[in-house]
């Protein structure tokens, strides 16, 4: 004969009560991220072709995205934006504008 293991309820209700604290502890620990108020914005105009230029380049330019002479565009002012601006310096203006 084989016999049967009960499960009592209570061993089963406190376990899920330890899951949910678990997963409670874990929502409370993650802050959420605080909204960015004074956001600036750089001005960025093409104002040199791409064409004949190294390919990581144009490539930059289309990251921006640019890609004809005189097109305009407003991004974030960020790191990684100023660097790609640094990249094809050559080939932009920009202005901060707030």
């Amino acid at each position: 004969m084989v016999e049967k293991k009960t499960v009592e309820k209570s061993d089963v209700s406190e376990k899920e009560e330890e899951v949910v604290a678990k997963k409670a502890t874990a929502k409370a620990e993650v802050t959420p991220k605080k909204a960015k108020t004074n956001m600036k914005y750089l001005e960025v105009k093409q104002v040199g072709s791409g064409s004949g230029r190294k390919p990581d380049q144009n490539a930059t330019l289309l990251g921006l995205g640019l890609g004809k002479i005189n097109r305009t565009r407003m991004l974030e002012d960020t790191p990684s934006v100023r660097g790609m601006i640094n990249k094809v310096k050559h080939l932009v203006t920009f202005k901060v504008v707030d």
